[in-house]
């Protein structure tokens, strides 16, 4: 990928966010690039998870800019940032437990059209909306699941099935939040198979406390401490800096 050429999906210029006197985002520069999978490390209380809800418009930032695909994004809020493209999962599952995954998908894709989350209505009916969520279920590979209810799938599958929520709403910026979070070796394992397969379609910002899935997945990293964005670079060039070692990797092994 050139870095140096391609357009940004996402831009952030100066993003800051206090709570009285702590600075939690300090002047944060950030770009998404078409296709790549922009890791966000540091350590807990760095304001990685508050940089991802500045982004979406859940927490309102107290000074800085956003665009994205060239358009200011900074007026809008969470439903509108969603529908112009910018898709979201949690560190925890935010899935309807009594809804089959089809059930839950076919309400995505409908929030993305516009038309409201109608329970009341036989959503299951409308053809157009579940061709599309099936498209999506089979992307994510829970295609043999899609009659299961969530609340009887596995931990991993949960994540898998709000991925697929987040991608039915047709992002163009994908923000992960911690998807390996509370999974066992195998369930990462198939979480970090399942973002090589999305890698170079989407944008993807991803925080992750998981140094193989990120330094596997990732196109470019950065390093954020006490809300300071202190180093970007490739995953080479990252465990090869002397200050982030310092700030964050510490004496650490990480992956070759």
């Amino acid at each position: 990928m050139n870095t140096a050429q391609a357009k940004p999906l996402l831009s952030i210029r100066g993003l800051v966010k206090r709570y009285g006197g702590l600075l939690v985002t300090d002047h944060v520069d950030m770009d998404i690039l078409p296709g790549e999978v922009h890791a966000i490390i540091g350590p807990n209380g760095a304001g990685k998870t508050t940089l991802i809800s500045q982004i979406v418009g859940e927490v309102k930032s107290d000074s800085g800019s956003m665009t994205l695909l060239g358009h200011n994004i900074d007026a809008l809020g969470v439903d509108a940032r969603a529908r112009a493209g910018i898709g979201r999962s949690y560190q925890i599952t935010s899935v309807i437990p009594a809804f089959t995954v089809l059930e839950n998908v076919v309400l995505a894709v409908q929030g993305c059209q516009g038309h409201g989350y109608r329970f009341w209505q036989p959503v299951l009916k409308n053809a157009s909306l579940v061709d599309k969520a099936r498209a999506v279920i089979a992307l994510i590979g829970l295609g043999q699941e899609e009659h299961t209810p969530a609340a009887a799938l596995g931990y991993g599958q949960q994540r898998q099935l709000e991925m697929a929520m987040a991608l039915a709403m047709e992002p163009k910026v994908l923000l992960l939040d911690e998807p390996m979070a509370g999974m066992g070796h195998g369930e990462s394992a198939m979480m970090v198979e399942l973002l090589q397969r999305l890698k170079g379609q989407y944008g993807i910002l991803l925080i992750e406390h998981d140094m193989d899935a990120v330094f596997s997945l990732a196109d470019r990293i950065s390093v954020l401490f006490y809300g300071k964005v202190i180093y970007c670079g490739d995953p080479a060039a990252v465990k090869d800096s002397p200050q982030v070692r310092e700030a964050y990797l510490g004496d650490e092994e990480t992956p070759a």
